[in-house]
């Protein structure tokens, strides 16, 4: 299955410079939570503001000029990142950045997205979605975000690999 996991404000910002523009308590203990043992999908400057492969996770990064990376499988297409996920048997998460998120929209199931409560500045969106397309199926509050699971309503594309 698979799933994008993304933090954005109510104007869709995920990001500013290359960072996150903010810090959320228990944002960061619920992505390792989802994430932990499964693959992660990311484009190159996502990877660069991480800094480092993420720990107990298979890591695939999109970059189209194949620059090596230590602990990592380097991907230049969509179809190679999904085929190599898909290899390893685990649940599959696209983490971003906002060109990798609106490829790969068309193809998740699941979507885990922390709304800020907070409005924020920022120099990259997440992508437009029809929101009718997602039912939310869980919900959790916590002080400055609002963690919410949504399953998509209809099927979603295939890619063939």
């Amino acid at each position: 299955m698979i799933h994008a996991i993304v933090a954005m404000t109510d104007s869709r910002v995920i990001g500013k410079r290359n960072a996150l523009p903010w810090k959320l308590k228990g944002d960061l203990p619920r992505f390792k939570k989802l994430t932990s043992g499964h693959t992660v999908i990311m484009g190159r400057n996502t990877y660069e503001s991480i800094g480092r492969p993420l720990p107990n996770r298979h890591n695939i990064v999109l970059d189209f000029d194949q620059r090596p990376i230590e602990g990592a499988v380097v991907c230049d297409s969509i179809t190679e990142a999904l085929r190599v996920a898909r290899s390893y048997g685990t649940e599959i998460f696209v983490i971003g950045g906002a060109s990798i998120y609106e490829q790969m929209l068309p193809y998740v199931e699941v979507l885990h997205i922390s709304h800020v409560k907070q409005d924020y500045e920022g120099d990259v969106s997440f992508p437009t979605y029809d929101t009718v397309d997602w039912k939310e199926v869980e919900r959790e509050d916590f002080e400055d975000f609002t963690a919410v699971t949504y399953e998509r309503q209809s099927t979603p594309q295939q890619i063939s690999l």
